[in-house]
């Protein structure tokens, strides 16, 4: 009972984060949303490793979070510097 609140708390946050990315101010608010859905995406697959007892969520948790952070990095430099390669 308590896994099905939790995860709709979760559902809940994502679907308030995902409004938020749409409608972000600037480029940075919807770049910080962007990340927050990951983040909670990634505590969703936990939470469903979770759930099922299965450890192979948390790989795939953490494949999904090396993947976040370096999207994430990437993005900000191509923003500051308007380009990915060496200057």
């Amino acid at each position: 009972m308590i896994n099905i609140i939790v995860i709709s708390a979760i559902l809940i946050s994502m679907l308030l984060i995902l409004i938020r990315a749409l409608r972000g101010k600037t480029l940075f608010d919807r770049m910080l949303a962007a990340n927050s859905f990951g983040t909670k995406t990634v505590i969703l697959i936990v939470m469903l490793g979770f759930i099922t007892n299965n450890t192979m969520y948390l790989d795939i948790a953490l494949v999904y979070v090396m993947i976040n952070f370096i999207a994430t990095i990437g993005f900000l430099k191509f923003l500051t510097k308007d380009s990915l390669g060496k200057e």
